[in-house]
Parts: C-alpha cells; sequence; structure tokens
C-alpha cells in the first residue's frame, strides 16, 4: 500500500507541478498583504481538491455520458490554459485587478492545479491502485502545493521585484509553451 502511495503521488506530483506553479502563483499573488496571500492559497487547494475528487468519482462517466475522448480533454484544456496566458502577457494590470476575488478559484485552482494533466492521470491512476491511494495522493500533493505557496515570500524575496517581473512574463510564455503542448497531445493522439 505504502508504495503504491509513493508511486501515485510520485506521477500527480510531476503532473501537479507545484514547484512550476509557483513563479505564477508569485506574479498572481506579489500585490497582497499575507492574509490574502492565505487566503488565495486555501481557495486554490481547495479548488483544485474539489474538482480532482469530483472528478475521479465522476470523470469517466461524464466522459462517456458526453461522448468526450481525453484527447478532447486535452485540445479543451490546452486552449483555455493558452487564453489565460495570452491574457497574462497581453494586459498590463496588476493580476489582482483582473482576476479579482477568484484568483485563487481561477486560475490558480484550475486549470493551473488542477488541469487537464492531473486530471487525466487520476483517471489513469485509478484502475491500478484503487480509489483510496488515489485520493490520497491527490490530497498529500495538493497539501504539498499549498505548503510551497505558502512559503512563496521566501522566494519572493530572494527574487525582488524586477526578478519577479521578469518571471512573471517568462512563466506566461511557458504557459503558452504548455498549453500548446496539451494541445499538441491531444491532436496527435486523436489523429493516430
Amino acid at each position: 500500500m505504502v508504495k503504491n502511495i509513493f508511486f501515485s503521488s510520485v506521477a500527480l506530483f510531476f503532473a501537479l507541478d507545484p514547484l512550476g506553479v509557483l513563479p505564477i502563483f508569485i506574479n498572481f499573488t506579489k500585490n497582497l498583504n499575507r492574509e490574502e496571500k492565505h487566503r488565495v492559497i486555501q481557495h486554490s487547494v481547495l479548488t483544485a481538491l474539489g474538482i480532482t475528487v469530483f472528478f475521479v468519482f465522476a470523470g469517466r462517466h461524464i466522459f462517456k455520458f458526453l461522448g468526450i475522448k481525453v484527447e478532447d480533454f486535452y485540445i479543451g484544456g490546452g486552449a483555455v490554459l493558452f487564453i489565460l496566458a495570452i491574457r497574462d502577457i497581453l494586459v498590463y494590470k496588476d493580476s489582482t485587478e483582473v482576476w479579482g476575488d477568484d484568483l485563487g478559484v481561477v486560475p490558480l485552482g484550475t486549470p493551473l492545479l488542477a488541469g487537464p494533466c492531473v486530471l487525466t492521470l487520476s483517471l489513469v491512476l485509478l484502475p491500478r491502485f484503487g480509489l483510496g491511494v488515489v485520493i490520497l495522493s491527490l490530497v498529500l500533493n495538493l497539501a504539498l502545493a499549498g505548503i510551497i505557496f505558502y512559503f512563496s515570500e521566501f522566494f519572493l524575496n530572494i527574487l525582488g521585484k524586477r526578478g519577479t517581473r521578469a518571471i512573471s512574463k517568462i512563466t506566461s510564455l511557458l504557459l503558452v509553451a504548455v498549453a500548446v503542448m496539451l494541445i499538441r497531445k491531444g491532436l496527435v493522439s486523436f489523429l493516430s
């Protein structure tokens, strides 16, 4: 059981990629006070947890009922992520002005934490490891993401404001690349 939890958690850690989301979190929350950041962390982790757990239970049934394939999910999720990233690159407002109080829910909770990779991988791991292991792995990974976000102030102090601004644009470009990769994966799977 411990071995299954380990393997499932490691796979989900790389799909969730909290270290990759960290610069985006820093960029989006750089002008928030500590209490507001903690609220965003809670919203993002709880949103991602709710979506992933719901998806583990209902994802296959929803896909089957609607006739959705995993490839469709990659393409749709990639398109949404692409739009969010382009919006961040082109809009010269502070993230909190753009997203407001929903910042923890969208884009951090979903699609950044609970995105197409995590949701699809959860469905793939389910038959192999079982419901309990997958849910526990999701909880552990999202708790770890919350802890990483909680200590974002440490990283912000190292980077400074100019470094944070530079990283924010680079991470937005990386988000565009991730979005294109998801769309490409969906199209390649769909066409083969």
